[in-house]
């Protein structure tokens, strides 16, 4: 009998509702604060930046939000993505574990963000709105952005972290074709970016900076909002359409995960692939381990603190209960941009506290020899970023094997990398090193937050 090595829903089987894992939770996120204040925030203050039906997704309690009409219609354009079993990797590594993926490289973006990007257009257009800010890092999120604002014809400016927007001229030229304008970042279009740069004018930028430079712009014209592509619980709500698709597919396959890996930057693809599977743990009793993949040059997981921290360098967003390296904090300049983040979202940071999940983190050379192996057995050049959840699955495999154990492992390969082939041309030519950040830089860094509380 022939291997079926790839599993498709129809669209009709495509979930019509996202999953909010708030609703299930055992212990609920603490609440955003007013930074000066430093009491919970209503939605007053966020009405500035975002419209209102994504304000109300945030702080929702209900277990099932519906996704609109248009929105489905959209995601059918790339939507349900396929879910792999990766028989040539399993050999290759000579594993009794049985390992599948989802593959999110497949959308126009060629990444998991525009599930995302695509709501948010529409919810700013339902409002009237024609002006758009957001940040970028690698590029992903610009271009999934770039994407559903140009379907619904909202101007949007990206602000893109400065060692990305040279290292990925292409992605750059995505945004550009779907009409945005890319800033790099840090810029002299803000009063965060020309701080920074009187203070450092080589800075490589962060996403942190980028978040102020782009919610600068927005808080001061009324006319624009702001958009963000990870961290807030609506993002990863939006996001959860793969994990739902995912137990599809499981039960097509009459397998069901004993761990679910996803790369970590903020959250969303990593939320997007294991909330419905651990909502199954909360509610049935399921017992899979939920591993978030991390870089080891920003290590906010396995080695930062969970305390409130601003969401941003320059500290305009309210304080979140996140685990931290501190918003202060500028990685090194790895190539998987999207994960050079300084914090992780409420939702993870709680889940991660109650020791729900768990993470692990992984250096540069590790995760380039991951994502070389796959492309050699699966055929396909993986995003920097989600080479981070293929060598954590690749650790599992082994582990699987030295243990004897059938394990099944599932991760969401969250976009590709055909852009990012100069990356890959480093890594050839033995110029791509392994950062590790120290603990004293961590030390330092989160010894700035003790005047934030």
């Amino acid at each position: 009998m022939s291997k079926v090595k790839k599993i498709f829903l129809h669209e009709k089987d495509m979930p019509t509702q996202w999953y909010n894992i708030t609703a299930d939770m055992p212990n609920k996120p603490l609440p955003p604060l007013h930074p000066g204040t430093k009491q919970p925030i209503g939605p007053e203050m966020l009405a500035p930046l975002f419209p209102m039906e994504l304000i109300k997704q945030e702080v929702t309690s209900e277990r099932w939000i519906d996704i609109p009409e248009e929105v489905q219609d959209l995601y059918k354009l790339w939507r349900p993505t396929p879910l792999h079993r990766a028989y040539n990797l399993e050999k290759a590594l000579d594993t009794p574990a049985k390992i599948y993926y989802k593959n999110e490289s497949v959308s126009p973006a060629g990444s998991h963000k525009p599930n995302t990007a695509i709501p948010q257009a529409y919810y700013n257009y339902k409002e009237g709105v024609k002006h758009i800010t957001t940040e970028t890092g690698a590029g992903q999120w610009g271009s999934a952005l770039s994407f559903a604002c140009q379907h619904f014809g909202i101007d949007l400016k990206v602000f893109m972290v400065k060692v990305s927007y040279f290292q990925k001229p292409y992605r750059k030229m995505m945004m550009n074709t779907w009409g945005a304008e890319v800033i790099p970042s840090p810029s002299n279009l803000t009063e965060a970016g020309r701080k920074i740069l009187a203070e450092h004018p080589d800075s490589p930028g962060s996403l942190g900076i980028a978040i102020s430079e782009a919610v600068e712009m927005a808080a001061k014209d009324e006319n624009t909002k702001y958009s963000l592509g990870s961290v807030l619980n609506h993002v990863l709500l939006h996001q959860t359409i793969i994990g739902l698709e995912s137990i599809k597919q499981m039960e097509i396959a009459e397998n069901y995960p004993d761990i679910v890996i996803g790369c970590f930057g903020g959250g969303s693809n990593f939320a997007g692939i294991s909330f419905p599977f651990l909502r199954h743990n909360f509610v049935d009793g399921k017992k899979t381990r939920v591993i978030a993949a991390e870089p080891a040059s920003c290590p906010k997981l396995t080695r930062g603190q969970f305390q409130y921290d601003f969401g941003d360098t320059a500290g305009y967003t309210p304080l979140i209960p996140m685990y931290t390296l501190g918003h202060n904090f500028v990685p090194d300049n790895i190539h998987a941009g999207g994960l050079r983040y300084h914090g992780a979202g409420a939702i993870v940071s709680q889940l991660l506290k109650d020791k729900l999940m768990e993470a692990q983190s992984v250096k540069q050379l590790e995760t380039f020899e991951a994502g070389v192996l796959f492309a050699n057995t699966e055929g396909i050049i993986p995003a920097p970023e989600s080479t981070h959840a293929i060598a954590v699955a690749i650790r599992e495999a082994l582990k699987a094997k030295k243990e004897g154990t059938a394990k099944t492992i599932l991760f969401n390969l969250s976009g590709h990398g055909f852009i990012d082939m100069a990356a890959y041309d480093q890594y050839f030519a033995g110029k791509l090193q392994d950062h590790e950040v120290t603990d004293l830089e961590i030390k330092e860094s989160l010894a700035q937050l003790e005047k934030v509380m």
